[in-house]
This record gives structure tokens, C-alpha cells and sequence, in this order.
């Protein structure tokens, strides 16, 4: 696992762990069992929230099929990222983890209440937050670029500026995804379905090259199969 590390977190910038407790929930975690990465990453305490919030965010957005319980994990993970900041402020993966948690957690009710619960504002922040410690985190960067690109195609430019959307920052984000992590599945397909919503049918062409692109990869892990599984269904429909 620590010589694929540096592939396997090409997206997220997660340093090696020091502690062997956290290792160790990693390893379930690229393994696939992501309920036993969530107990070890819990137990071990520190650096290993980090896993544990990751896991439980994978595990609500790709296997959990009861929609309650997923937009409570979705709010777990959120709440136990948020307090991760108070101990670890520079933690990237503290703030990313609560965007990413509060983004999904905002499909699921709508993208139009998200925003009017203010949940905009603390997605857009915590990205923010997480490229400024970590310019080459490539997940909040595409992340980012999804939140300006859904914004924008739920409530139009207009009033997505109100809510510190724009376009040419939504593409600039994609964009930067791409250099930084071209061969990840999720990053493929999350960009093409932000050009697509940015600039509409003219980037199709390039969505379906990229969701083609991702469908081919080979997973490294359990997280990536999941993905490209997704790709190749996509695909098929």
C-alpha cells in the first residue's frame, strides 16, 4: 500500500500516516471495508477521523441504498469534520471532508434548499479552505468546480452570483482537476458534468471522451472500482 500511496492519494494530497492504528484503517479502507475503516479510523483517534470520515462518506454515497440514512451519515461526517478542524486547522482533508459531505448531503435534499439553508456558503468556504492549504488537492478542486457548475444550472448566473458562483471560476476549477488527476475515474466524469452544465451541449463531445476515459481505467482500490463501475454504467445508458 505505501508504494501505490502516492497514486491512490493523488486526489485527496493525504499525507502517509505516522500512527501504524491509522495504516492500518486505511488499508481496510482501499480493501473495501469501509464499515471496519470507520470503527479503526474512529478508534485511532487524530489523523485517522480523516479515514473514518472518507469512509463513511464513500460507503453512504455508493452502497447505502435507505436515502435517510444516507443524508444522516452525509450530516455525521460533516459535523465530525467540522470538529476535526478545531484540533487539526490545517488539516486540508478536515475541510474537504465536510464540503464533500455537505455537497452530497445537498443532492439529496435539492440543490435550491441547500442554498437556502446557507450550506452554499459553508461548501464553497471549506473548499476554499482546503485548496489554500493544499493547492494540488485535486478533489476539492473539483469539487469546487461541481458547486460553481450546480449553481449555476439550478438557479442560473445570475442569481448564482449571489451565492459566489461564476463560470469562468467553475471551468478554471475543472480544469485544474484534470492537470492534477487525469487518471481518476470520479474526476473524469464530475468534470465532464460540470462542463457540460457550465457550457451546456457544446462540451458533450468532450463529457462522453472523458466518462469513455474513465470507463477504461483499471481501479487501484475498492473506491475506484466503485467509480468505474459507474463510468461503464453511464455509459451503457
Amino acid at each position: 500500500m505505501k508504494a501505490l500511496w502516492p497514486e491512490l492519494h493523488r486526489g485527496d494530497a493525504e499525507p502517509w500516516p505516522k500512527s501504524a492504528a491509522v495504516v492500518e484503517a486505511w488499508r481496510l479502507f482501499h480493501a473495501g471495508d469501509f464499515k471496519a475503516a470507520i470503527a479503526a479510523g474512529l478508534k485511532a483517534g487524530g489523523d485517522g477521523l480523516t479515514v473514518a470520515n472518507k469512509a463513511q462518506a464513500i460507503q453512504a454515497n455508493y452502497l447505502e441504498k435507505n436515502e435517510k440514512a444516507k443524508l444522516d451519515a452525509f450530516l455525521a461526517v460533516a459535523a465530525r469534520a467540522e470538529a476535526q478542524q478545531a484540533s487539526q486547522p490545517n488539516n486540508p482533508n478536515a475541510h474537504y471532508l465536510e464540503a464533500y459531505a455537505l455537497g452530497r448531503y445537498s443532492q439529496g435534499i435539492s440543490i435550491a434548499e441547500a442554498l437556502v439553508q446557507g450550506l452554499g456558503v459553508k461548501i464553497k468556504s471549506a473548499l476554499e479552505r482546503a485548496i489554500a492549504l493544499q493547492p494540488k488537492h485535486a478533489d476539492a478542486h473539483v469539487a469546487l468546480g461541481a458547486f460553481h457548475a450546480e449553481v449555476i444550472d439550478k438557479v442560473g448566473r445570475l442569481l448564482a452570483r449571489g451565492q459566489g458562483a461564476d463560470l469562468r471560476t467553475g471551468l478554471q476549477m475543472l480544469d485544474t482537476a484534470l492537470k492534477l488527476n487525469p487518471k481518476s475515474a470520479i474526476t473524469l466524469m464530475e468534470c465532464a458534468n460540470g462542463y457540460v452544465m457550465l457550457e451546456g451541449d457544446k462540451r458533450m463531445p468532450e463529457a462522453e471522451k472523458l466518462y469513455a476515459s474513465a470507463a477504461a481505467l483499471t481501479p487501484r482500490d475498492a473506491m475506484e472500482r466503485l467509480d468505474v463501475e459507474m463510468a461503464k454504467a453511464e455509459l451503457e445508458d
